[in-house]
């Protein structure tokens, strides 16, 4: 499971039916990324969820190493991703 400042967020999309695509180490410097197949609506989490000042919107766009949006822990380096909206076509979007 990710950290206090991400795990309501991660509980949320798994009680929404949202499935889990990859959980792990993404690479080094972060602990654990948990990866969703669907959209994240930033603005809308940030509204419905209290997220502390350590979680950011986290945003990449790799020309051959996927790509992701979501929010990111800069004090636990743990992570809450979804498909890029600009580049993955989703059915699913959270919050719904």
């Amino acid at each position: 499971m990710t950290c206090e400042h991400l795990i309501e967020v991660e509980q949320a999309l798994i009680d929404a039916g949202m499935a889990i695509t990859s959980r792990g180490q993404a690479w080094s410097k972060v602990r654990e990324w948990v990866y969703f197949d669907c959209v994240i609506d930033l603005a809308a989490c940030r509204k419905l969820f209290e997220l502390a000042s350590c979680v950011e919107d986290h945003e990449h766009i790799g020309t051959h190493d996927g790509c992701e949006l979501g929010l990111s822990c800069e004090l636990c380096k743990d992570g809450v991703m979804g498909r890029h909206p600009e580049l993955h076509s989703s059915d699913h979007h959270f919050p719904i």
